[in-house]
């Protein structure tokens, strides 16, 4: 079974989120828990936790399906040590804060060299970064995204998602989080009924399909290999609908959050709809 939502706003309380979903027609969501855009937040207060978890509860939501993304600040792979430290402090945080509201997993991007560093140091970086929080914390799953490659960004290959795995110790409580954007920006053809298949081959070969545990749908304003991330609505883009048809179709995402981040929110519901319309 597919399930289908949105990355939808947290606007006048965390406990909105679940309602906001139910609204456009959506069986998953993502969510910020804190402003994505600040480093501090108070702690979630044991009401607003509550009322979270109930509001899911109403509106049939499981929490397997849930999946929370960071804030954009977090660089696990800062080069300079107060910077990093920042960084491993608030994500450890913002699983915290998973904690608090009963979710387990956490969507993350990696992190960046900023060009200070080679590759592999930064790559490490990342790992112990996810190993310190793991540590901290308990019952959340860090979910690594994989990214266009923009700038000195790690994770636009599928080596790279296997180098930081690699080194994280505690392997039930690491994934991938594949976003269709990126992945295609990043250079792999998911396009061509050839390309897509060579594309999940590759990923199960080199990272393992038991790691991905959701996706991100949404179409690219830019070329494949652009590594540039711009994401479009489901359709217009260099995609195009044959990509999500064959996802809506292939078993083996069934069974994860499938989470839209496309830019305009308006159309969400329809999105959602034409998704799902897609099912054979």
């Amino acid at each position: 079974m597919k399930f289908i939502g949105a990355h939808v706003s947290t606007s006048g309380g965390i406990e909105n989120a679940p309602a906001n979903a139910h609204k456009i027609g959506a069986t998953a969501f993502a969510l910020f828990t804190k402003n994505q855009r600040q480093w501090t937040a108070p702690p979630i207060a044991p009401d607003k936790a509550e009322a979270f978890r109930n509001n899911c509860e109403t509106f049939g939501f499981n929490v397997d399906y849930i999946m929370p993304h960071d804030s954009y600040l977090i660089n696990l792979g800062h080069p300079g040590r107060d910077e990093l430290q920042k960084s491993r402090m608030a994500f450890i945080d913002e699983m915290h804060r998973c904690e608090v509201l009963g979710l387990k997993l956490l969507n993350f991007h990696p992190g960046a060299n900023l060009k200070l560093v080679d590759d592999e140091t930064c790559l490490l970086t990342i790992a112990q970064s996810i190993n310190i929080a793991l540590e901290s914390t308990k019952g959340v799953t860090a979910v690594i995204e994989n990214t266009a490659g923009q700038g000195s960004s790690m994770g636009h290959n599928f080596e790279h998602l296997k180098f930081i795995i690699d080194n994280v110790y505690d392997k039930e409580r690491v994934g991938v989080c594949l976003d269709t954007c990126h992945t295609f920006a990043a250079g792999y053809d998911l396009v061509t009924p050839e390309g897509y298949e060579e594309t999940f081959r590759l990923f199960d070969e080199i990272v393992g399909l038991r790691y991905l545990k959701g996706m991100h749908l949404n179409d690219s304003m830019k070329p494949l290999g652009s590594h540039v991330d711009r994401h479009e609505s489901i359709g217009k883009g260099h995609l195009g609908i044959g990509v999500f048809n064959r996802i809506i179709n292939d078993p083996r995402f069934d069974n994860i959050p499938l989470i839209l981040e496309t830019p305009d929110e308006d159309i969400w519901q329809q999105e959602i709809e034409i998704l799902r319309s897609l099912k054979n």
